[in-house]
């Protein structure tokens, strides 16, 4: 028997669950693309994805998704032959750098493995070995989905600035926005990417590129007229806006999804519950971890994403529990991803719970216990108290 029917929580690591307010805003006839108000929607847009971001930096949207964001800020930052330094801490960051090499980037990652957060000694090192100033760009992601690990970009800022290096500074926040804290413009980041499908709880399909004026000072080659971002962010008429037809619904579910933002009391708050809601969920992993072979891919709370948290159990287990959960009792984990080749039987060792965007106590907490019941329908071993450990943290004032 299973007791999956009814709604299913789809607790992966993005795309994230839709609100139904979300859906509903979108669930109308197309609006008019010239003119009245989806013109007015896209107007008040702007300003309140760049108070999430924590910026007063250009804007540039885009119809695609995280991976078409990074191939648009990275064809608008470098010429080709540019040098690139990628600092990978996980799947995406060298993902990323992938596309600066493929546009005709010269490309150097510092591999910091997939549990570890930027180590900033080695970047400072191969900064100050850059005496020519070649490198144009160092490029990291905040949260990496695969690890989930959270890099320390003011940090690396820091680290830039001491050395007087004059590269921009790149950072993914496809994962990270509206869920870690993140200050684009305090930290002195230059240019951030992020998507719809995540902290925004709006479906996959767009894309969004800030930069300052330092980066729109870049003297690009790369870029063909539809991922030039200047005409994006400096429109002259509203079709620019998007290099075309505006992706009317998204825009319509992104408005439905900034309004609970602002409604929930502003990013900081909504920072606040992700960061609560993510104890929860560790408290109980390090539970059942204290009996059994479960473990937080990343062992320092510090540098742990708000989220996404990636586990490692080893065997076979993280497929059969992410294959019970779900058919069983209607909860979709995260598969581990980067953690090992998918033909390599090492890949079935290590499964993902995501908690980003549309979540509250009673989601976490009934996903929890919906993994507790696999660890025992499938005889994985588990240390006792998790799910008191996590309501302990739900319940902390």
């Amino acid at each position: 028997m299973t007791l999956a029917h009814g709604r299913p929580y789809l607790a992966i690591p993005g795309p994230s669950v839709v609100p139904d307010r979300v859906l509903n805003a979108m669930h109308i006839p197309a609006p008019n693309i010239y003119e009245g108000a989806l013109v007015e929607t896209v107007a008040g847009l702007i300003p309140d994805l760049q108070a999430v971001a924590r910026t007063k930096s250009n804007l540039a949207i885009y119809t695609c998704n995280g991976h078409g964001a990074w191939e648009a800020a990275a064809s608008n930052m470098i010429r080709s032959g540019d040098k690139v330094l990628v600092l990978s801490t996980g799947r995406f960051a060298a993902g990323w750098g992938e596309v600066f090499a493929r546009l005709g980037a010269e490309v150097e990652t510092i591999d910091f493995g997939n549990r570890a957060p930027i180590d900033l000694a080695r970047v400072e090192a191969a900064l100050r070995a850059d005496s020519a100033r070649a490198i144009k760009a160092v490029v990291t992601v905040h949260v990496d989905t695969a690890t989930s690990v959270r890099n320390d970009i003011a940090g690396l800022r820091a680290v830039i600035d001491a050395v007087g290096h004059p590269a921009l500074l790149a950072v993914d926040c496809i994962a990270s926005l509206a869920v870690d804290p993140f200050e684009m413009d305090a930290w002195g980041v230059d240019v951030m990417v992020a998507a719809s499908q995540k902290g925004l709880m709006t479906p996959p399909g767009l894309g969004f590129v800030f930069f300052n004026a330092k980066a729109a000072a870049a003297k690009s080659d790369t870029a063909s007229w539809y991922w030039d971002w200047s005409p994006r962010a400096n429109p002259s008429a509203f079709y620019e806006y998007f290099g075309g037809t505006a992706p009317t619904h998204h825009l319509l579910g992104l408005r439905a999804a900034l309004d609970m933002i602002a409604e929930e009391g502003g990013v900081e708050v909504v920072w606040a519950r992700h960061a609560k809601l993510a104890r929860a969920a560790w408290a109980a992993f390090e539970a059942w971890g204290r009996g059994g072979p479960l473990k937080i891919n990343i062992e320092d709370p510090a540098y742990r994403s708000h989220a996404v948290t990636a586990l490692r159990i080893g065997g076979d287990d993280g497929t059969r529990l992410r294959r019970w959960v779900e058919q069983k009792a209607g909860v979709t984990l995260g598969i581990g991803l980067g953690m090992a080749e998918p033909d390599d039987p090492a890949w079935h060792g290590y499964f993902r719970l995501g908690h980003m965007g549309h979540l509250n106590a009673h989601m976490m907490l009934g996903a929890l216990g919906v993994i507790e019941a696999g660890l025992v329908a499938l005889d994985i071993p588990h240390g006792d108290g998790a799910l008191a450990a996590a309501a302990k943290v739900v319940a902390e004032a």
